[in-house]
């Protein structure tokens, strides 16, 4: 046993040194993006000039904790710089914000929210061989096949749909609704969501498709026929606007299906929702940014108050915080005249960041840095409960 131990952990970092040679042409006298003084990050978000609540509250907790680090004097001497680039939440917009990042001497690429940006900015991380670190998006093609120049601090969707499902089955519910995105992403979604239902003994009665366009009559079809199917719990991949709109459909009509939803947009469904969001489930890929557990949440609390005297506190936030922080946690265990792309994935791989009670690691051919999915009940006061 020891004997295949040690094979494998020799072909483990022989495929990492193998790696880093793709992008490495010899020594570099200064790293594209970096000098004596800055290090670049290119950002492309979805922010939709303000729209998107998430991406706005991922954005804020971001810079919450750069303007930290650059207030303590940044890494070895060096600010951080954020070049963020608007895609509307498309796809085109942001393969191209993404080349454009690169273009002007982005040191790597930075974040991007949702599955379709952030299967294009891969596209073009890939292709230009840039690392791409800390998307926010759950999409299993981020993460298999595996991707080298991928980095992905959160658990993917597949995990929370097994969370959600494993809660629904533990209160005697037996069927499974499903909607996702009328896509290639979202067909594999599916797959994942009926492959966790049959390993739990659970099965799925129903599946709903959408574009996003949809009229409403065509929504009042689909409310109708989560009345018909009666699926004990549904759960959704994505699009908290569409999703908060069904819900509200279909409980008009009578519905007494179980609603829960994924983490991103949680917080726009239950707004949107009211009084009807009572009791929903959410499964969520970080703590509780309310309460003061855990030792991330409470640092992410005090720096939000320190910058602002009545913070708001958010999981978009919370999650764009602790992205950037592990990025910085790598990027200070490199001396600072060796700093590269290449000695930043080197270093991506030689630890595992506590990020202050949650591990996060990355290994060669397994860059899910971490799989940590927690539950929470939407109160009658308004509050997210863990």
């Amino acid at each position: 046993m020891d004997k295949f131990r040690k094979i494998f952990a020799i072909r483990r970092h022989a495929i990492a040194w193998l790696f880093l040679g793709l992008f490495v042409g010899g020594a570099h006298a200064a790293e594209t993006g970096v000098t004596d003084s800055e290090i670049v990050l290119g950002m492309d978000l979805a922010l939709q000039a303000g729209k998107n609540n998430y991406g706005v509250a991922a954005a804020q907790g971001m810079k919450l904790y750069f303007d930290s680090v650059n207030a303590s004097g940044g890494i070895n001497g060096r600010k951080i710089v954020q070049r963020i680039l608007d895609d509307d939440n498309k796809a085109a917009n942001a393969e191209a914000n993404a080349r454009k990042l690169v273009a002007e001497g982005a040191f790597i690429l930075f974040s991007s929210i949702d599955g379709g940006p952030s299967t294009a900015v891969m596209k073009v991380a890939n292709e230009l061989k840039v690392p791409f670190f800390g998307p926010l998006a759950g999409p299993p093609i981020l993460r298999r096949p595996h991707q080298p120049l991928v980095f992905t601090v959160r658990a993917e969707h597949k995990d929370e749909f097994r969370a959600l499902m494993e809660w629904g089955k533990n209160t005697g519910i037996k069927t499974v609704g499903f909607l996702h995105a009328d896509t290639d992403v979202g067909r594999t979604h599916l797959e994942n969501v009926r492959l966790g239902a049959k390993d739990l003994g659970l099965e799925v009665a129903m599946a709903i498709p959408f574009k996003g366009d949809e009229t409403d009559v065509q929504v009042d079809a689909m409310a109708k026929a989560i009345l018909d199917k009666q699926p004990g719990m549904f759960i959704n991949h994505g699009s908290a606007s569409f999703y908060t709109k069904l819900i509200t459909k279909a409980k008009k009509v009578g519905a007494r299906t179980t609603f829960m939803a994924v983490n991103s947009g949680s917080s726009q469904i239950a707004k949107g929702l009211g009084s009807l969001a009572h009791g929903m489930v959410f499964s969520q890929v970080v703590p509780s940014p309310w309460e003061r557990k855990r030792e991330i949440a409470r640092e992410y609390q005090d720096a939000a108050r320190k910058a602002s005297p009545n913070p708001e506190f958010n999981y978009g936030a919370l999650e764009g915080y602790m992205t950037a922080k592990v990025l910085v946690m790598a990027l200070r265990t490199i001396p600072a005249k060796e700093l590269s792309r290449a000695s930043l994935v080197k270093a991506l791989y030689s630890t595992p960041f506590d990020v202050g009670g949650l591990m996060v690691r990355f290994e060669p051919g397994n860059h899910e840095g971490s799989r940590f999915v927690d539950l929470s009940i939407f109160s009658r006061e308004g509050r997210f409960i863990h």
